[in-house]
């Protein structure tokens, strides 16, 4: 039997040994939907303290059901490890580590490809190889296939098959998961393309195939850079609204009674989580390669990046009104995750905005049943406070940065001084509100 023909019939009696790589907000939720299907999955991490946690069944992330999980790893389904020599037992092995940016805006792979070289050291002949992290087009092709072939000795379309999957984790969805979004995958062979629809099928309900994996990777830079451009627009219109005491909620809702060629998007203090905020500078640097000026995504980005100190400003404004200046205020910001009801702060336009106002004088507090406590950009470290009528009188201007459901928009109205609504929490006109 050649490799394909043993890893197809691993996967059609559910037999194969998954490995994923990175168990964070990406890889641990797909771990479990294998290992709800019955298969084995091990994940790596260099993060002792993960590892300890998937061990010991003790979920770390916020979207994943509890009971699934804890019976995953009682059922020995599901195990986590350090020892990337595991990787000799795996017939798929999954990327899903992170892709920043370095601090000159540029795409760090070395995530990507340290990964590649421990698979590249312990891969058996006859694996199938799926990178989900979020990166720029022609990554596949270019950085990782020749790390694999050059360090491991094996040739790609005979000893192992190699595609692009990009992730689609939306936190909070409680309509999506990973089993029923659609799965796009990109192959760099026919026989490669097969393997991943009948590894990924798996555990996912619809699996749509592409050509190849550059334009897997394109298909997630434009599903997020559609989002930038448009928020970016709506932020640069609630701007001006402002100024013009033109009320952008209102605009939007009578938007969207048109049934046709309208999308509504919703404006806000800044663009949060990994991938959004992240996406434009990836697809910059694959453009300049091919000599290309993406002119509106730039602009988009660049809209992006001063929404948090234009916030700043408004919060500055607010104050003014009541005769008070940032320094010295007492300013209680609701919400830290980057989008409502989740306990994700990562790129949270929230913490540059604390950031600033603390740069100013500001005695910063915040509240965030979700997340306990946040280091900002600066390095400075805050802790949830209680949220009761003591804190809300006590604040001069208390600001809504994400909207999460369970807080009550009427008694934080009744208790305040003085608002910033940067998220629309509060519909009715108010003298103590200042919108965005």
């Amino acid at each position: 039997m050649n490799y394909k023909e043993d890893i197809l019939q691993k996967a059609a009696q559910k037999k194969v040994y998954v490995g994923i790589i990175g168990i964070g907000y990406v890889g641990l939720p797909l771990a479990v939907a294998f290992a709800r299907e019955g298969l084995r999955v091990v994940g790596f991490d260099n993060s002792s303290e993960r590892i300890s946690q998937v061990n010991s069944g003790r979920n770390y992330i916020f979207d994943i059901d509890d009971d699934a999980f804890s019976e995953a790893v009682k059922s020995k389904s599901l195990c986590a490890t350090n020892n990337f020599e595991e990787l000799k037992k795996c017939d798929a092995i999954i990327i899903c580590v992170p892709t920043p940016l370095d601090r000159f805006k540029k795409p760090d792979t070395s995530y990507i490809e340290n990964a590649c070289r421990e698979i590249a050291r312990n891969m058996k002949p006859g694996t199938f190889i799926s990178l989900e992290s979020t990166t720029y087009p022609t990554t596949t092709e270019e950085i990782i296939l020749p790390i694999l072939e050059n360090e491991s000795g094996l040739k790609h379309g005979e000893d192992f098959w190699l595609a692009f999957s990009p992730e689609r984790v939306d936190p909070g969805n409680k309509l999506y998961n990973t089993k029923n979004t659609p799965k796009i995958l990109g192959a760099l062979t026919a026989e490669g393309l097969e393997i991943g629809k009948s590894i990924y099928g798996l555990a996912i309900e619809s699996i749509h195939p592409v050509s190849s994996p550059r334009v897997a990777e394109m298909v997630k830079i434009l599903e997020n850079t559609y989002r930038l451009v448009n928020i970016s627009l709506i932020n640069e219109l609630a701007l001006l609204c402002g100024k013009m005491d033109i009320d952008i909620w209102e605009v939007i809702d009578a938007a969207a009674t048109k049934p046709f060629g309208f999308q509504p998007f919703f404006p806000g203090p800044g663009i949060g989580g990994h991938c959004i905020p992240l996406d434009p500078f990836y697809l910059e640097h694959i453009a300049k390669k091919y000599n290309f000026d993406l002119s509106m995504i730039h602009t988009a980005g660049h809209i992006d990046m001063m929404m948090p100190h234009r916030m700043t400003i408004k919060i500055n404004s607010a104050l003014n009104r009541i005769k008070k200046s940032v320094n010295g205020s007492k300013i209680l910001f609701l919400g830290v995750a980057y989008k409502p009801n989740i306990d994700d702060a990562r790129e949270s336009p929230a913490l540059k905005i604390i950031d600033e106002i603390t740069a100013k004088g500001g005695k910063v507090t915040y509240h965030d049943p979700f997340i306990p406590e946040i280091t900002c950009p600066n390095g400075i470290k805050f802790c949830s406070v209680e949220l009761d009528e003591k804190i809300l009188i006590d604040s001069d201007c208390v600001v809504v940065t994400t909207n999460h459901d369970v807080f009550d928009a009427n008694y934080i109205l009744e208790n305040s001084n003085l608002i910033v609504d940067l998220r629309n929490m509060f519909k009715e006109k108010s003298a103590k509100v200042y919108k965005l």
